[in-house]
């Protein structure tokens, strides 16, 4: 059994000050940067990951998805627009243990992070299963969206796939309660 981490959308115009902002963001890009502090330093205190990855909203012109006046149930504020400061990571979150970044969404909405591809156009379906990866963690943000969809994607995909709800920032909690129900009735462990 291998397991992996993935970490999803940790980025700036998800965390407060940015174009889309979840409430506690940027905290949990601290959290999750000090789970790999410790990942890195291979502290036997910290999580037996064989892999972390992460995933990145890659907005080039998503079409619809943007709009100057935003339902924020299929169409939202521009965010992550390749290119801009709103695309990178929270400063608070050092991508440098990352084994590999999966970016979603160049010219289309995309939520799950198995949607998203390497720079060299891989999978993260293909990039698991090539590292015998079995399990994943999943957290980020936003628990009930990216987050939601990245983990069902993963059962889907035959991962044993756990939730790591306290390094994960939700936008509103009615629907969070919602995700995570969801999630559980799908065979993710929280």
């Amino acid at each position: 059994m291998k397991r992996a981490l993935i970490v999803v959308d940790v980025q700036n115009d998800f965390c407060e000050g940015g174009s889309l902002p979840v409430a506690g963001g940027a905290q949990v890009a601290h959290d999750i940067a000090e789970i790999l502090h410790h990942w890195t330093l291979r502290d036997p205190k910290a999580p037996d990951y064989s892999h972390v990855v992460a995933t990145k909203d890659h907005h080039v012109d998503p079409g619809d998805h943007w709009s100057k006046e935003p339902d924020f149930v299929d169409s939202w504020p521009v965010h992550c627009r390749v290119g801009t400061d709103g695309e990178a990571f929270h400063p608070n979150l050092d991508p440098q243990p990352f084994d590999a970044i999966f970016l979603k969404g160049d010219h289309a909405a995309a939520y799950s992070g198995f949607e998203g591809r390497t720079t060299d156009g891989r999978a993260l379906n293909d990039w698991l299963r090539a590292h015998e990866v079995t399990d994943v963690d999943v957290c980020g943000i936003a628990t009930d969206y990216c987050v939601k969809a990245t983990a069902l994607d993963a059962v889907k995909s035959g991962f044993a796939v756990r939730l790591l709800p306290d390094l994960c920032a939700g936008v509103a909690p009615g629907s969070t309660k919602t995700a995570l129900r969801e999630m559980a009735e799908a065979g993710v462990t929280i």
